[in-house]
């Protein structure tokens, strides 16, 4: 039994120290408010998209996500995957983002959707990923320093070896976007990383790079920012050259503006992202959050951040104070 009780206790002690190595350094940095002069990021443009869900299949196959491998690359459809006996067909279509999915392409209906991005008897199709905020709220609250975001390219990414499952991150992000492998039995938490593991390959995000139509497309933030305000200014039914895959690509097809219903998403909600959206159907029916405040949240929540520092300190202080005297005690016994 006293040996029990203090390897629990230098358990406790030993964890307290490792976070206050590990984590505490990436915690106290205060998040910068400036996007970095190379940042990185997609434009979305609903009207553009088929549906075709490219974006995902493809998603899946270049970020390793569980059911990935089964997919060959330029699919642009869900394909099958091996039941539980191995001669059953289960269909991959997700409804929402997962551990297993990191971007997903969803559907408003109204009426009898008969008119493409039309709010009254019309349809739309939207996408989901994370957005990659200039100064993102999962970063600043994580104690251990499991996110960070790119000082180049200001992707924001995720150490899974400093991960400790808080889960702060989730609760931070004011999209919702950071999901958690319930069902693994070592868990990481999983979210779009802009496929920054594939830029030292001269590649780039594969929803961009696989999109038939164009509707999405990779490149620099302010080059993104002035092609989304470019379309904005078109009139409905102008013809205009939308990019393809990159906002850079020579490659282009001609085809009639669509109505836009709002702004640029993602120029102020919650400081501002690298990841934008137009779409043709307002973004408040289409799902996204009303509330979002239009400044950085980092700067709200590091009041409580400070603190954390002199948590962990108290609970190793206290967990090794606690192991010494109690190994003391036996040691007299």
């Amino acid at each position: 039994m006293k040996t029990s009780r203090r390897a629990f206790l230098k358990s406790l002690a030993g964890s307290g120290g490792a976070l206050l190595a590990t984590g505490i350094p990436c915690a106290q940095a205060r998040m910068s408010k400036e996007l970095p002069a190379q940042a990185v990021g997609l434009l979305y443009d609903a009207t553009l998209c088929v549906g075709c869900k490219s974006c995902m299949v493809n998603c899946k196959k270049e970020n390793s996500v569980p059911g990935g491998a089964l997919y060959k690359k330029g699919m642009t459809a869900p394909p099958y995957e091996r039941g539980p006996k191995g001669d059953e067909a289960i269909w991959d279509a997700p409804r929402e983002l997962s551990g297993k999915t990191l971007n997903i392409i969803k559907v408003y209906k109204n009426g009898n959707c008969q008119q493409k991005d039309r709010a009254v008897d019309g349809y739309a199709f939207f996408k989901q990923q994370c957005l990659h905020c200039v100064s993102p709220a999962c970063v600043s609250v994580c104690p251990a320093g499991a996110f960070r975001k790119d000082p180049a390219t200001g992707a924001v990414y995720y150490l899974a070896d400093k991960c400790i499952g808080c889960r702060y991150c989730q609760l931070a992000c004011p999209f919702g976007i950071p999901r958690y492998e319930w069902d693994s039995a070592w868990p990481e938490v999983r979210k779009c990383q802009l496929c920054r593991h594939r830029y030292h390959e001269g590649k780039y995000a594969a929803c961009a790079e696989f999109c038939p139509t164009g509707a999405t497309i990779f490149g620099k933030v302010v080059e993104l920012r002035a092609e989304a305000k470019r379309r904005l200014a078109l009139r409905p039914g102008e013809s205009y050259d939308f990019p393809l895959q990159r906002v850079d690509a020579t490659e282009k097809t001609r085809r009639a503006a669509a109505k836009y219903a709002d702004g640029v998403y993602g120029l102020i909600e919650a400081g501002g992202t690298q990841n934008i959206m137009l779409s043709g159907v307002s973004f408040d029916l289409l799902g996204f959050r009303k509330n979002i405040a239009k400044f950085d949240l980092p700067s709200l929540t590091w009041g409580y951040i400070a603190k954390i520092p002199w948590v962990f300190a108290g609970v190793f202080l206290g967990g090794t104070a606690i192991y010494k005297a109690t190994h003391r005690s036996d040691k007299e016994g």
